[in-house]
Order: structure tokens, then sequence, then C-alpha cells
């Protein structure tokens, strides 16, 4: 989303934005050629439920994701979606004190002293 829609949005309305929503599924039904009682009856909703929808989008969030299921535009909630994510300082600390390269002095030394314990006895 660009800095101009995004601003849009927030200096939207509730209702500005319902009504946007109601706008999108009715666009979408249309595009698909469904008619409302054929997109209602699929959704189990009635077909004054889906005018509203998309006349000024005044509905229950769960209608408006039946409808979106019927229409086939459930892609849009993959925007709600939230993954656990590593900051990129935690990410550089984790990369730093990982080994960069074995090392054969250190299994030198380890070496010799296994040596030199087992000549002290």
């Amino acid at each position: 989303m660009n800095d101009k829609s995004y601003n849009n949005l927030v200096a939207s309305t509730d209702k500005a934005i319902t009504t946007q929503m109601g706008k999108f599924v009715q666009h979408h039904r249309v595009k698909q050629n469904r008619s409302q009682d054929d997109v209602s009856a699929a959704a189990g909703i009635s077909r004054s439920t889906l005018s509203l929808l998309e006349k000024d989008g005044q509905t229950s969030l769960n209608t408006f994701i039946r409808v979106l299921r019927v229409l086939d535009l459930l892609y849009v909630i993959n925007n709600f979606e939230v993954s656990d994510e590593i900051s990129p300082l935690a990410y550089a600390k984790m990369k730093k004190k990982s080994r960069k390269r074995a090392s054969k002095k250190s299994n030198i030394i380890n070496n010799t002293l296994n040596d030199s314990e087992e000549l002290s006895w």
C-alpha cells in the first residue's frame, strides 16, 4: 500500500472505510457476473443483508468473511497474518556469535592437554 492511500485511510471515517469495503464486494460480485440472490444464498445470508453490506458495509465481520469466501476473495485476509519476525539487530547479534570457520589450533591444544593429562598418570 502506498503512503498516499494509507494516509487517506487514516483520515477517513469508519463509515467511509466500511462503505469502501462494501463497494469492494459489489465490484467483485458484478465482475463475476453473480446476482445478489446467488451470492447471498451461497453465503447463507439474506439478500437484504448483502445489499446492506454493499451499500455501506454495515454488517458483521462474520457476514463480510462469508461473502469474501463465496466470491473467492479471502486472499485479502492475508494482510492480517501475524508472523514471528526476528529484529535486524537480534539477527546481527546471532550471526556475530556463530562460528565462521573451524580452528585447528583449538584441536591441537585440546589434544595436547589430553596427552599431558594421560602422562601425569
